[in-house]
C-alpha cells in the first residue's frame, strides 16, 4: 500500500486555485452522502446547495478537474467522488501521528472519520511518562522520546499538534526535521515552519469569538429596531395625548360662561390664539 512518503497531491502542479482545493472537500462530503442513499446523478444546483456554495462557483471549480456534466443530465455522482478523492490525495494511504494526548486529542484520535477518508492514525505521543502505554482509541501512547523513530518507521508526512501553546513550536520544529512536511494545528499559537512545509490552523476559540462577534452584532440590530419602534410609538402617543388635551380644553371652553356673559373660546384667546389662557374650573 502507499504511503504519504512517496506521493504528494497533484493540485499545485496542475494549477488548481487554493479557494477551489478548499472548496473540495465539501463537495466530496455532498456527493459520499449522495452516494451513500444510491443517488446516480446529481445537477450543480442541488450539489452546490448541498455543499453551501453558489451553482456557478462549482461549476468552475469542477472545470478544473476536467468536469463539466452532462447538459439536463448533471454529473455522474461516483465519479465525481472518485475525481475528487484522486485530487485530494485521498486514494492512497496517509499515516498521521497525533502528539498531546490530551482531552482534545484523545477525541481526534477517536474521530471515525480519519480512518474513512484515507487517514490511519500511525500512532499518539505524549510527552507525560505517565501516558506512556495507556491505550487510547486502541492505540498504545508512546513518548516523545521515540517520535523521530515512530516517524521513520511509519513514514509518516502529516502530524496533527494538540499540545499546549507553549509546547507546540519544539513539536512542530522535531516534526519537521523528522521528515514532517504537513502538520494540522491545534494549539492555540501560530507555528514558524519553513518552506515547503504546510500548516493548516485549527482554533476553537477562535471560531467561537468570530460567532459571539456576528450574535452581538445581531443583538445590537434588535436593540436598534426596538428603539426605534418604542420612539414611533412614543411620540404616536404624544401626538394623541396632545390632541386629546385640546379637544378637552376647546370643549370646556365653549360650554363655560365668560364674566361678560358671552361664551365661546375666540371671546377668551390665551397666549396660544385659540387655546384657553386659564383652564375653566
Amino acid at each position: 500500500m502507499a504511503t504519504g512518503r512517496t506521493h504528494r497531491p497533484a493540485t499545485r502542479s496542475r494549477g488548481i486555485p487554493e479557494a477551489t482545493v478548499a472548496r473540495l472537500p465539501l463537495y466530496l462530503r455532498a456527493l459520499t452522502a449522495l452516494s451513500e442513499r444510491s443517488v446516480p446523478t446529481v445537477s450543480s444546483e442541488e450539489l452546490a446547495a448541498a455543499a453551501g456554495v453558489n451553482s456557478a462557483k462549482l461549476r468552475k471549480d469542477f472545470s478544473y478537474l476536467g468536469s463539466y456534466g452532462t447538459r439536463g443530465v448533471g454529473y455522474d455522482v461516483e465519479y465525481l467522488v472518485y475525481q475528487i478523492s484522486r485530487e485530494l490525495g485521498l486514494t492512497q494511504d496517509w499515516p498521521v501521528v497525533i502528539v498531546g494526548i490530551g482531552n482534545l486529542g484523545a477525541a481526534l484520535a477517536n474521530y471515525g472519520g480519519f480512518a474513512s477518508r484515507g487517514f490511519r492514525v500511525a500512532a499518539l505521543i505524549d510527552a507525560d511518562p505517565a501516558m506512556a502505554g495507556r491505550p487510547v482509541a486502541g492505540i498504545a501512547v508512546q513518548h516523545t522520546d521515540e517520535l523521530e523513530k515512530i516517524i521513520t518507521d511509519n513514514g509518516v508526512s502529516i502530524g496533527v499538534i494538540a499540545t499546549p501553546a507553549g509546547a507546540a513550536q519544539q513539536v512542530c520544529d522535531r516534526l519537521v526535521a523528522a521528515g514532517v512536511t504537513s502538520i494540522l494545528n491545534f494549539a492555540p499559537t501560530v507555528l514558524t515552519v519553513p518552506d515547503g512545509v504546510d500548516v493548516r490552523k485549527v482554533d476553537l476559540s477562535i471560531e467561537l469569538q468570530i460567532l459571539a462577534f456576528h450574535e452581538q452584532r445581531k443583538a445590537g440590530e434588535d436593540a436598534g429596531h426596538d428603539d426605534e419602534d418604542s420612539d414611533d410609538a412614543r411620540a404616536v402617543a404624544a401626538r394623541e395625548a396632545r390632541r386629546a388635551v385640546r379637544e378637552v380644553r376647546e370643549a370646556a371652553a365653549k360650554a363655560a360662561p365668560a364674566a361678560d356673559g358671552s361664551t365661546g373660546a375666540s371671546d377668551r384667546k390665551g397666549p396660544d390664539g385659540d387655546v384657553p389662557a386659564v383652564m375653566p374650573a
